[in-house]
């Protein structure tokens, strides 16, 4: 078991904890720079859109997992940030320009949807982003002038400083380098003081504004952010598909991202990563299982919706802190064998808030 001895300040704002962290993070750098010669173009493409889908998980785990705000429309977020981008570069406005724009307007509208939130919480909250989803969504169809409507629009290969990247390869790279920016400006962002704000709040709104912390400006301004970053991974997601239409943004995408980030791990950055990668994979894994289910229930419909919901009924009763807190638990196991205690991981009595107040 690795304990910790920390003897200046420095260790407390190191990225990397210990030599191990650095060893393992190395490890998997060194594999996705060098991802495009060892892995077939099929499955860079998949793990293309791993990257993609993590990016707007930040997003969405910085608004659910470390504010406490849930949001059921983020797609309408995904969906402005592409057809921006879309537009943008279709007029001949540069790529990085484009994308700083599609962050930008994704924000504005974050936080015109954030300020419900100053009001309502809860199920409430989620009703006012469901239907903001919607509001969105009619819009792209309807104004067909700027977004094609239901005919779709299409998007062409980004072109950065007079190079246009049409290769997978090359795509990936511009997706790799945007994924790891936004990475450390969410794990800078939680270390600072507006990210500890954000967690206070999450934790208890009382306690929270008796420290001083101004509930309304910190709640617009997770949606803010979260929205940005869901921009962005809708300007390359964009990019990635190169067709868009409004189909492709509408509440089953919302409840996608939400499945997401729940089955990755609530709380935590590196549960965004763990549920694109389950969002990306399971479908693959559905299509090579079918080979070997009865052909009544591989060609019956709704499987893939079967499987996701059994997955997070699953997760829900089992593993309430995802797949990263699993892997949290394993750890702890092997780091204490032989001298973990057999309750160790048994769960703790959850008091309401009500209990709390008392």
């Amino acid at each position: 078991m690795r304990f910790i001895f920390k003897t200046d300040y420095d260790q407390d704002i190191r990225l990397a904890k210990h030599g191990g962290h650095v060893f393992w993070y190395s490890l998997l750098g060194l594999f996705l720079v060098v991802a495009p010669w060892v892995i077939a173009e099929y499955w860079l493409a998949q793990l293309t859109f791993v990257l993609i889908y993590s990016i707007v998980g930040l997003g969405l785990m910085l608004l659910a997992g470390f504010t406490g705000l849930f949001s059921l429309g983020h797609a309408a977020f995904l969906g402005v940030g592409a057809y921006t981008q879309a537009v943008m570069v279709n007029a001949g406005i540069p790529f990085p320009i484009a994308l700083a724009c599609a962050g930008l307007l994704a924000a504005s509208v974050g936080v015109i949807v954030g300020l419900p939130a100053l009001r309502v919480k809860g199920i409430y909250l989620g009703m006012a982003t469901l239907a903001f989803g919607f509001i969105v969504e009619e819009g792209m169809a309807r104004w067909e002038s700027v977004t094609g409507g239901n005919a779709g629009l299409m998007v062409g290969y980004p072109k950065l400083f007079g190079w246009e990247l049409d290769s997978s390869t090359e795509f990936y790279f511009l997706c790799l380098v945007v994924t790891v920016a936004a990475t450390l400006f969410i794990v800078n962002l939680l270390r600072s003081s507006t990210g500890r704000a954000f967690v206070a709040i999450r934790d208890s709104e009382i306690s929270a504004q008796s420290m001083g912390i101004h509930l309304a400006r910190y709640k617009t301004l997770s949606f803010a952010i979260s929205a940005a970053l869901a921009g962005v991974g809708g300007a390359l997601y964009a990019h990635k598909i190169m067709f868009l239409s409004p189909e492709q943004f509408n509440l089953l995408q919302s409840i996608d991202l939400l499945l997401m980030i729940v089955i990755g791990g609530l709380g935590s950055i590196h549960g965004a990563f763990l549920g694109a990668i389950f969002i990306i994979v399971m479908p693959q894994l559905i299509s090579i299982g079918k080979d070997f289910l009865p052909a009544a229930i591989a060609e019956a419909t709704g499987l893939k919706a079967v499987v996701y919901g059994m997955v997070l009924i699953a997760i829900v009763l089992f593993e309430p802190m995802g797949l990263y807190g699993r892997w949290l638990k394993i750890r702890t196991w092997f780091q204490l064998f032989p001298f973990y205690r057999k309750g160790m991981f048994k769960r703790q009595k959850s008091f309401q808030k009500s209990d709390r107040l008392k």
